[in-house]
């Protein structure tokens, strides 16, 4: 009887510890064997070979069970007699059933870290002393697979992961990760899917200084701008001539030397730098890195600049807005009203006002909010015309000629249910 109890007991540790090693946490165990911790690092390495793992605990859990059965239909017959086999077997697979396959097993996967540092010594000693049976059996094993085209040695268990996959891990981190860290992570993850057209400036709406201007018009843009750094053209941005820093500006202002050919000259001291519009963000971090560039005009492929994109926009897909909402993002607004609404210029970035407001417009369309609710309607809405994008109601307040200006924003309320008919 004390022997058919170690045989059991043997049975629910073979079955426990292999759910354990099979389910722990593979970068929690990484984690630790980098630490130093020695069972850890047992662990890791019986893990590199997951066939011979499987065949070490196969062959001790089939042969105490084996065991177990014989001692099993020993002492019925002695007992007993024969006719009562039946019901011994009936009774074993019960007890081996509850205490010795689902119960170990359930254990097992939910203290899997735990259970797997406690066996991974004990599988060690035990590989080396079975070695030359284990190798037998794991040799005959990987021959069958091959039979039917399976090669162990190519099926090893791939540790990295995917880009999805770390993606679901961070956004599951949530009672590990601060929400603020786990949202620089994801951003940082989605660069590869953001290009430099989803978060450029306009090319509308670019600060700049056109040379046909007469000097008081420059001389009062100079003055107001809240920018450091100016485009400078003539007649149309396409006809880009460099850009001003207005620290040097301030410089030759100071000396009295301030004036169209001495602005045009300063612009022509560093040539503009430009990037095709669907250049991805991680590749554009990586270029103004190299380039020692904080600013890129943004061009379609006829070579006709469409948007202005900085470093600050770039890094802000990281880690949110270094500032409050200002001209270049949000020209107008948005602005709350009394009644919880918002107004808001439908020239504004979608995906700086989802960011900004915490809104859900979709970003894999029209980039800007005047463009999608242009594709929402199919053509110039009138004023007072009312859309549902996103999960809020919009109402078209302002357009022009080819676009809408203003709109009002809120929330779009759910009904409550219906009450049940008596």
């Amino acid at each position: 009887m004390a022997l058919l109890f170690v045989c059991l007991v043997l049975s629910a540790w073979f079955s426990g510890t292999e759910t354990a090693l099979m389910s722990v946490n593979r970068y929690q165990l990484r984690t630790q064997a980098r630490s130093g911790h020695r069972a850890a690092q047992i662990a890791e390495r019986l893990l590199e070979r997951p066939d011979r793992l499987i065949g070490l605990i196969l062959l001790g859990n089939n042969l105490v069970n084996n065991l177990a059965a014989t001692l099993v239909a020993v002492l019925v017959l002695t007992l007993a007699g024969d006719e009562w086999l039946a019901i011994g077997a009936g009774f074993l697979t019960f007890v081996m059933l509850i205490f010795c396959e689902v119960g170990p097993k359930t254990v097992g996967a939910l203290h899997s870290r735990r259970l797997a540092l406690l066996a991974a010594p004990a599988y060690l000693v035990l590989g080396v002393v079975l070695w030359p049976l284990v190798w037998l059996v794991n040799r005959m094993t990987n021959a069958a697979l091959m039979l039917v085209g399976v090669r162990v040695t190519a099926a090893r268990q791939e540790s990295a992961l995917t880009q999805e996959e770390l993606r679901t891990v961070v956004a599951e981190s949530a009672q590990l990760i601060p929400q603020r860290h786990q949202q620089m992570l994801i951003g940082i993850l989605d660069l590869d899917r953001i290009t430099v057209a989803d978060i450029m400036i306009p090319r509308q709406e670019i600060a700049g200084i056109d040379l046909d201007d007469d000097w008081q018009t420059i001389l009062r843009q100079i003055a107001e701008t809240p920018h450091t750094r100016l485009a400078v053209y003539r007649g149309d941005i396409d006809d880009l001539v460099g850009l001003l820093h207005l620290r040097r500006v301030a410089q030759a202002l100071a000396r009295g030397e301030l004036d169209k050919e001495m602005i045009e000259r300063l612009a022509r001291e560093r040539e503009p730098y430009f990037v095709p519009e669907g250049t991805r963000l991680n590749v554009q971090l990586l270029n103004f890195q190299r380039e020692r560039r904080r600013l890129a005009f943004v061009v379609d492929e006829y070579g006709s600049i469409q948007g202005m994109v900085t470093l600050e926009d770039l890094l802000g897909e990281i880690v949110g807005e270094f500032t409050r909402p200002d001209a270049r993002s949000l020209p107008r607004g948005p602005e709350r009203g009394p009644d919880g609404s918002w107004r808001v210029d439908a020239t504004s970035s979608v995906r700086v006002l989802n960011r900004l407001l915490g809104w859900r417009l979709p970003i894999d369309g029209p980039r800007t909010l005047n463009g999608l609710l242009l594709d929402h309607f199919g053509e110039i809405p009138e004023p007072g015309s009312k859309a549902e994008i996103g999960g809020l109601a919009f109402e078209v307040l302002e357009v022009d000629d080819s676009s809408v200006l203003t709109v009002r924003a809120r929330p779009v309320e759910v009904a409550p249910a219906d009450s049940p008919v008596a």
